[in-house]
């Protein structure tokens, strides 16, 4: 059984490239304001593990569609044999230079046997010009569906829907750039209803999909996760001279030791933007922008991402209490619990007061009268938290993120609407992996129970919920 192909046709500058690039997931389809960025037909398959699951042609948008249609009905006989007369019009022009687009256009759809996706602007009024288009397109006899893909901010899509429902079986809204994954499953399953024989293939489409969605998710999680745990394990050294003034040294290693830890965060995003098949984001944008006004260090990244006071409270009264009540233990709770409220408190002053520390720098003395400065690794509790909120927001956008979009990755204006708060039972499963992570005990275990608490978020987060 052949994978269903489908002709992405209409007039030019209508979006056409970018319904490709989006129901292809290829970033290379060629998208242009300027009308006629595409001149001939290209094909672009949907792979998944190399299986062909569907294949899009992307075509030249209509110039002389009138002629086209004068032509056709000066040669018509009945409807029954309006296909010939398209096929006798492809005869008659495809090498020729009089219809060259139109020749381009038409022949996926009688030589392959292509559906018809025809794509017209919502935002532009409903004209006439479209009928002979749309007229053409029904004479092919090939199964077809319009979409309506609103490019610019005024609404004609109900003048759309009336006329656009005269021509074609089934007719659906649907933006190139915005669209979501679920959105583009929901348009692959009405696909299948333009031809029973495309039903089965483009089901299994859906399910290998959505598996592969999953997969990726689960990619995206583990690489989050390892990255983390490099950055909790981080240590610098630097051996200093007999002589040499240590505190004049720390600043420097200081510098590096931060510096590290954005190149394992940067190398993270690439990686993550590559599980997703995004090949061309430019990085010169607000992206890298938004991150060179709130790196790392900045307070508004504490704000943003990190755990408010009260919750680093909790979590150092927590470990605090703990250890108080070893001490209530040992005296046979003698000390009425005075030292589980002691050390709670203890606890909490102490994170407290090392939650805007990034990471100490210890000197230690060495054979021969050298000294040696040690950077990290860190201890700050805060400070995973905010490498993972800044992950999980970045993940927000790519995996959501069409391959259609060519702008760039503007997360300060999405840090509101799609940084959903995490829920207490997973902030609290997440220090509690962060707590081992950063201890001298930690193992690829630890790594693998955090990608599985990311994978978890990131799948609530794909399903839209807060």
């Amino acid at each position: 059984m052949s994978e269903p192909i489908f002709a992405v046709v209409g007039h030019p500058n209508k979006g056409k490239s970018s319904i490709v690039a989006t129901l292809a997931h290829d970033d290379s389809v060629a998208i242009g304001r300027i009308p006629g960025t595409t001149i001939h037909r290209r094909s672009y398959p949907m792979k998944v593990d190399g299986e062909i699951l569907y294949t899009l042609v992307d075509t030249p948008g209509f110039q002389r569609a009138r002629r086209v249609l004068d032509w056709m009905r000066n040669h018509e006989t009945t409807a029954d044999k309006h296909p010939g007369v398209v096929r006798a019009f492809l005869q008659a022009h495809r090498n020729g230079e009089q219809f060259i687009d139109e020749c381009e256009l038409l022949a996926p759809l009688m030589d392959d046997g292509a559906g018809i996706l025809y794509v017209v602007d919502g935002s532009v009024p409903y004209g006439a010009e479209y009928e002979a288009e749309m007229e053409i397109l029904r004479w092919s006899g090939q199964p077809r569906m319009a979409l309506i893909n609103p490019i610019g901010t005024a609404d004609h899509v109900d003048d759309w829907q009336a006329a656009l429902g005269q021509y074609f079986s089934v007719v659906r809204v649907f933006n190139a750039v915005t669209a979501d994954f679920h959105k583009r499953v929901e348009l692959l399953r009405a696909f299948g209803q333009l031809q029973d024989s495309w039903r089965l293939p483009l089901q299994k489409a859906v399910d290998i999909l959505q598996t592969d969605r999953f997969q990726r998710r689960l990619q995206a999680a583990h690489s989050i996760a390892n990255t983390l745990g490099e950055m909790l394990a981080l240590q610098l050294e630097k051996t200093l001279a007999p002589d040499a003034d240590s505190e004049l040294e720390k600043p420097s290693l200081e510098k590096k030791y931060r510096g590290q830890l954005e190149l394992l965060e940067q190398r993270s995003r690439q990686g993550i933007e590559a599980i997703y098949a995004h090949k061309k984001i430019d990085r010169i944008e607000d992206g890298l922008e938004f991150f060179a006004e709130h790196d790392l260090f900045s307070e508004e990244s504490w704000r943003l991402f990190g755990l408010s006071r009260l919750q680093l409270m909790g979590l150092g009264m927590v470990s605090g209490a703990a250890v108080g009540g070893i001490i209530d233990a040992a005296v046979g709770g003698a000390s009425l619990l005075l030292g589980a409220l002691v050390g709670g408190g203890i606890g909490a002053a102490t994170t407290l007061l090392a939650a805007d520390r990034l990471v100490e720098i210890k000197l230690l003395n060495m054979p021969l009268g050298n000294k040696q400065l040690v950077a990290g690794p860190t201890r700050n509790i805060n400070f995973p938290h905010i490498v993972f909120g800044r992950a999980r927001l970045h993940h927000t956008l790519i995996a959501r993120r069409t391959h259609a979009e060519r702008g760039s990755l503007k997360l300060d204006e999405a840090l509101h609407s799609l940084q959903r708060p995490l829920q207490d039972q997973e902030r609290k499963d997440l220090e509690r992996v962060f707590g081992r992570l950063r201890s001298s005990t930690a193992n690829v275990t630890d790594r693998e129970t955090l990608a599985g608490i990311i994978s978890a978020i990131f799948a609530r987060d794909d399903r839209g919920e807060g």
